[in-house]
Protein backbone atom coordinates (compact mmCIF):
# COMPACT_ATOMS: atom_id res chain seq x y z
CA UNK A 1 0.00 0.00 0.00
CA UNK A 2 1.42 3.60 -0.82
CA UNK A 3 0.26 6.54 1.32
CA UNK A 4 0.82 9.92 0.58
CA UNK A 5 4.20 10.00 2.59
CA UNK A 6 5.51 7.08 0.98
CA UNK A 7 4.98 8.20 -2.66
CA UNK A 8 6.11 11.52 -1.88
CA UNK A 9 9.38 9.93 -0.01
CA UNK A 10 9.85 7.74 -2.89
CA UNK A 11 9.20 10.19 -5.95
CA UNK A 12 11.36 12.89 -4.05
CA UNK A 13 14.58 10.56 -4.18
CA UNK A 14 13.57 10.17 -7.92
CA UNK A 15 12.30 14.26 -9.32
CA UNK A 16 12.80 16.14 -5.97
CA UNK A 17 10.66 17.16 -3.39
CA UNK A 18 8.62 20.29 -5.62
CA UNK A 19 8.16 18.50 -8.95
CA UNK A 20 6.89 15.27 -6.80
CA UNK A 21 3.95 17.43 -4.76
CA UNK A 22 3.11 18.67 -8.15
CA UNK A 23 2.51 15.74 -9.61
CA UNK A 24 0.86 13.66 -6.91
CA UNK A 25 -1.63 17.02 -6.37
CA UNK A 26 -2.41 16.57 -9.53
CA UNK A 27 -2.93 12.93 -9.47
CA UNK A 28 -4.92 13.15 -6.32
CA UNK A 29 -7.01 16.54 -7.55
CA UNK A 30 -5.75 18.22 -4.27
CA UNK A 31 -3.72 20.46 -2.24
CA UNK A 32 -0.49 21.27 -0.74
CA UNK A 33 -2.24 21.57 2.56
CA UNK A 34 -4.23 18.22 2.00
CA UNK A 35 -0.82 16.37 1.07
CA UNK A 36 0.48 17.82 4.25
CA UNK A 37 -2.22 16.75 6.62
CA UNK A 38 -2.69 13.13 5.06
CA UNK A 39 0.14 11.28 5.25
CA UNK A 40 -1.58 8.52 5.96
CA UNK A 41 -3.76 8.35 3.57
CA UNK A 42 -3.01 5.62 1.11
CA UNK A 43 -3.41 5.89 -2.83
CA UNK A 44 -6.10 3.88 -4.76
CA UNK A 45 -4.41 1.32 -7.41
CA UNK A 46 -4.89 3.51 -10.42
CA UNK A 47 -3.67 6.03 -8.76
CA UNK A 48 -0.53 4.77 -7.83
CA UNK A 49 0.52 3.32 -11.38
CA UNK A 50 -0.56 6.97 -12.86
CA UNK A 51 1.71 8.72 -10.19
CA UNK A 52 4.43 6.20 -10.79
CA UNK A 53 4.25 6.71 -14.77
CA UNK A 54 4.18 10.63 -14.36
CA UNK A 55 7.48 10.16 -11.67
CA UNK A 56 9.16 8.31 -14.36
CA UNK A 57 8.44 10.42 -17.46
CA UNK A 58 9.53 13.16 -15.52
CA UNK A 59 12.98 11.66 -14.45
CA UNK A 60 13.15 11.45 -18.43
CA UNK A 61 12.99 14.87 -18.30
CA UNK A 62 9.43 15.40 -20.00
CA UNK A 63 8.29 18.94 -18.64
CA UNK A 64 5.89 18.84 -15.60
CA UNK A 65 3.89 21.64 -17.72
CA UNK A 66 3.51 18.83 -19.63
CA UNK A 67 2.60 16.40 -17.89
CA UNK A 68 0.08 17.55 -16.11
CA UNK A 69 -1.11 19.87 -19.02
CA UNK A 70 -0.96 22.99 -17.67
CA UNK A 71 0.99 26.26 -16.24
CA UNK A 72 0.55 29.24 -14.69
CA UNK A 73 1.22 32.40 -16.00
CA UNK A 74 0.51 36.08 -14.87
CA UNK A 75 -2.25 34.97 -11.91
CA UNK A 76 -4.08 32.35 -14.62
CA UNK A 77 -3.92 28.56 -15.28
CA UNK A 78 -3.18 27.92 -18.90
CA UNK A 79 -3.71 24.53 -20.41
CA UNK A 80 -0.21 23.76 -22.74
CA UNK A 81 0.18 20.68 -24.99
CA UNK A 82 3.48 19.90 -26.60
CA UNK A 83 2.51 21.47 -29.69
CA UNK A 84 3.21 25.41 -27.85
CA UNK A 85 6.07 26.82 -25.57
CA UNK A 86 5.64 26.55 -22.08
CA UNK A 87 4.93 29.81 -20.30
CA UNK A 88 7.18 31.63 -18.31
CA UNK A 89 8.08 33.80 -15.51
CA UNK A 90 10.50 36.01 -17.66
CA UNK A 91 7.85 36.93 -20.18
CA UNK A 92 5.39 38.16 -17.79
CA UNK A 93 7.42 41.16 -18.12
CA UNK A 94 6.34 41.72 -22.03
CA UNK A 95 2.71 41.80 -20.62
CA UNK A 96 3.58 44.28 -18.10
CA UNK A 97 5.12 46.53 -20.52
CA UNK A 98 2.14 46.16 -22.53
CA UNK A 99 -0.66 46.90 -20.05
CA UNK A 100 1.72 49.96 -19.23
CA UNK A 101 0.92 51.23 -22.77
CA UNK A 102 -2.97 49.97 -23.08
CA UNK A 103 -5.32 52.54 -21.07
CA UNK A 104 -8.08 50.95 -19.34
CA UNK A 105 -10.54 53.14 -20.70
CA UNK A 106 -10.12 52.72 -24.16
CA UNK A 107 -10.66 49.89 -26.63
CA UNK A 108 -7.03 49.77 -28.28
CA UNK A 109 -6.30 47.44 -30.71
CA UNK A 110 -3.78 44.96 -29.86
CA UNK A 111 -1.62 42.10 -31.52
CA UNK A 112 0.25 39.51 -30.37
CA UNK A 113 2.36 37.54 -32.84
CA UNK A 114 2.71 33.94 -32.15
CA UNK A 115 0.03 33.30 -29.74
CA UNK A 116 1.12 29.26 -28.83
CA UNK A 117 -1.10 28.92 -25.89
CA UNK A 118 -2.47 32.00 -25.99
CA UNK A 119 -0.96 32.93 -22.29
CA UNK A 120 -0.01 36.58 -23.35
CA UNK A 121 -2.75 37.59 -25.46
CA UNK A 122 -5.37 36.38 -22.89
CA UNK A 123 -3.28 38.07 -20.36
CA UNK A 124 -3.66 41.21 -21.11
CA UNK A 125 -7.64 40.35 -22.42
CA UNK A 126 -8.09 39.68 -18.62
CA UNK A 127 -6.42 43.10 -17.56
CA UNK A 128 -7.81 45.38 -20.39
CA UNK A 129 -11.01 44.41 -21.18
CA UNK A 130 -12.03 46.88 -23.68
CA UNK A 131 -8.62 46.28 -25.53
CA UNK A 132 -9.54 44.63 -28.88
CA UNK A 133 -6.49 41.74 -29.33
CA UNK A 134 -5.84 39.97 -32.19
CA UNK A 135 -3.27 36.76 -31.75
CA UNK A 136 -2.04 34.70 -34.64
CA UNK A 137 -0.21 31.81 -34.91
CA UNK A 138 1.07 29.64 -37.80
CA UNK A 139 0.47 26.36 -36.21
CA UNK A 140 -3.45 25.81 -36.34
CA UNK A 141 -3.02 22.88 -33.28
CA UNK A 142 -1.90 25.63 -30.95
CA UNK A 143 -4.24 27.96 -31.87
CA UNK A 144 -6.67 25.69 -30.78
CA UNK A 145 -5.34 25.16 -27.44
CA UNK A 146 -5.25 29.10 -27.59
CA UNK A 147 -9.13 29.08 -28.20
CA UNK A 148 -9.73 26.48 -25.45
CA UNK A 149 -7.94 28.95 -22.88
CA UNK A 150 -9.83 31.74 -23.67
CA UNK A 151 -13.10 29.85 -23.26
CA UNK A 152 -11.79 29.02 -19.88
CA UNK A 153 -10.60 32.12 -18.90
CA UNK A 154 -12.65 34.99 -20.58
CA UNK A 155 -15.86 35.71 -19.57
CA UNK A 156 -18.23 34.54 -22.67
CA UNK A 157 -19.68 38.18 -23.46
CA UNK A 158 -16.30 39.52 -23.67
CA UNK A 159 -15.00 37.20 -26.32
CA UNK A 160 -15.56 38.80 -29.03
CA UNK A 161 -13.23 41.34 -28.05
CA UNK A 162 -10.09 38.63 -28.52
CA UNK A 163 -9.56 37.04 -32.03
CA UNK A 164 -6.86 34.00 -33.00
CA UNK A 165 -5.77 33.90 -36.90
CA UNK A 166 -3.71 31.36 -38.11
CA UNK A 167 -1.09 33.79 -39.96
CA UNK A 168 2.82 33.85 -40.77
CA UNK A 169 3.49 36.75 -38.82
CA UNK A 170 1.42 39.51 -40.55
CA UNK A 171 0.67 37.72 -43.71
CA UNK A 172 -3.20 36.93 -43.13
CA UNK A 173 -4.14 40.49 -41.33
CA UNK A 174 -4.51 42.66 -44.67
CA UNK A 175 -4.02 46.32 -43.93
CA UNK A 176 -5.12 46.02 -40.42
CA UNK A 177 -3.53 48.62 -37.95
CA UNK A 178 -2.79 48.26 -34.67
CA UNK A 179 -1.73 50.77 -31.92
CA UNK A 180 0.65 48.25 -29.90
CA UNK A 181 1.88 44.82 -31.27
CA UNK A 182 3.83 42.91 -29.48
CA UNK A 183 5.75 39.20 -29.66
CA UNK A 184 7.67 36.49 -28.23
CA UNK A 185 8.60 34.94 -31.42
CA UNK A 186 11.60 32.46 -31.51
CA UNK A 187 14.66 33.69 -30.78
CA UNK A 188 17.31 30.94 -29.74
CA UNK A 189 20.14 30.54 -31.84
CA UNK A 190 20.29 27.41 -34.13
CA UNK A 191 23.78 26.58 -32.37
CA UNK A 192 23.35 27.16 -29.04
CA UNK A 193 23.57 24.12 -26.64
CA UNK A 194 20.72 25.31 -24.54
CA UNK A 195 18.27 23.44 -27.39
CA UNK A 196 19.58 20.58 -25.77
CA UNK A 197 19.10 20.66 -22.63
CA UNK A 198 16.00 20.60 -19.55
CA UNK A 199 12.14 21.29 -20.83
CA UNK A 200 13.80 22.85 -24.34
CA UNK A 201 14.25 19.33 -25.58
CA UNK A 202 10.32 18.67 -25.22
CA UNK A 203 9.49 21.72 -26.67
CA UNK A 204 8.11 22.15 -30.36
CA UNK A 205 11.81 23.38 -32.27
CA UNK A 206 10.01 25.80 -34.83
CA UNK A 207 8.57 28.10 -31.37
CA UNK A 208 11.89 28.33 -30.23
CA UNK A 209 14.45 28.72 -32.73
CA UNK A 210 14.34 30.20 -36.36
CA UNK A 211 17.54 28.91 -37.68
CA UNK A 212 20.72 30.70 -37.73
CA UNK A 213 21.64 33.66 -35.31
CA UNK A 214 18.12 33.43 -34.22
CA UNK A 215 17.17 37.23 -35.05
CA UNK A 216 15.67 36.37 -38.30
CA UNK A 217 11.92 36.27 -36.56
CA UNK A 218 12.42 39.48 -34.95
CA UNK A 219 13.95 40.88 -38.28
CA UNK A 220 11.03 39.96 -39.76
CA UNK A 221 8.40 41.31 -37.43
CA UNK A 222 10.71 44.72 -37.08
CA UNK A 223 10.95 45.67 -40.68
CA UNK A 224 6.97 44.94 -41.16
CA UNK A 225 5.79 46.60 -37.96
CA UNK A 226 5.33 50.22 -39.53
CA UNK A 227 2.97 48.65 -41.96
CA UNK A 228 0.58 47.82 -39.21
CA UNK A 229 1.35 50.26 -36.62
CA UNK A 230 -0.83 53.78 -36.27
CA UNK A 231 1.31 56.66 -35.59
CA UNK A 232 2.73 56.78 -32.10
CA UNK A 233 2.09 52.63 -31.95
CA UNK A 234 4.21 50.62 -29.71
CA UNK A 235 6.24 47.25 -30.58
CA UNK A 236 7.21 45.12 -27.63
CA UNK A 237 9.79 42.01 -28.59
CA UNK A 238 10.99 39.63 -26.29
CA UNK A 239 14.07 38.29 -27.21
CA UNK A 240 17.40 36.13 -26.12
CA UNK A 241 19.69 37.12 -22.73
CA UNK A 242 22.10 39.04 -25.29
CA UNK A 243 20.38 40.27 -28.02
CA UNK A 244 18.70 43.19 -26.94
CA UNK A 245 21.71 45.37 -28.73
CA UNK A 246 20.79 43.75 -31.92
CA UNK A 247 16.92 44.29 -31.03
CA UNK A 248 17.63 48.05 -30.56
CA UNK A 249 20.10 48.48 -33.46
CA UNK A 250 16.74 47.14 -35.48
CA UNK A 251 14.47 48.91 -34.37
CA UNK A 252 16.15 52.67 -35.07
CA UNK A 253 16.80 50.92 -38.22
CA UNK A 254 13.09 50.62 -39.04
CA UNK A 255 12.71 53.95 -37.82
CA UNK A 256 11.43 53.38 -34.28
CA UNK A 257 11.78 56.12 -31.35
CA UNK A 258 11.81 56.19 -27.86
CA UNK A 259 13.39 52.51 -27.94
CA UNK A 260 14.98 51.09 -24.38
CA UNK A 261 15.44 47.46 -22.91
CA UNK A 262 13.69 46.51 -20.03
CA UNK A 263 15.55 43.91 -17.40
CA UNK A 264 13.44 40.71 -16.04
CA UNK A 265 13.43 39.56 -12.89
CA UNK A 266 16.74 37.88 -13.51
CA UNK A 267 18.29 41.53 -14.05
CA UNK A 268 18.40 39.95 -18.10
CA UNK A 269 17.72 42.39 -20.56
CA UNK A 270 14.54 40.52 -21.99
CA UNK A 271 12.00 43.07 -23.70
CA UNK A 272 13.00 45.72 -26.27
CA UNK A 273 10.43 47.91 -27.46
CA UNK A 274 9.92 50.87 -29.61
CA UNK A 275 7.50 53.75 -30.48
CA UNK A 276 6.62 54.84 -34.49
CA UNK A 277 6.10 58.17 -34.58
CA UNK A 278 4.42 58.04 -38.02
CA UNK A 279 2.64 55.26 -39.57
CA UNK A 280 3.71 54.05 -43.27
CA UNK A 281 -0.03 53.69 -44.25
Amino acid sequence: MLTIEKALREARAAIGSTDARVLLRHVLATSNAFLATHPEQALTSDQTTTFQALVARRKLGEPVAYLIGAREFYGLEFLVSPHVLIPRPETELLVDLALQHILVDQPHQVLDLGAGSGAIAISIAANRPLAKITATDISETALQVARQNAERLIPVERRTNLAFIKSDWYSNLGNALFDLILTNPPYIAENDPHIQQGDLRFEPTSALTPGGDGLDSLRTIIRQAPNHLRSNGWLLCEHGYDQAEAVRELLIAAGFQSVASHKDLGGIQRTTIGRLSESLT
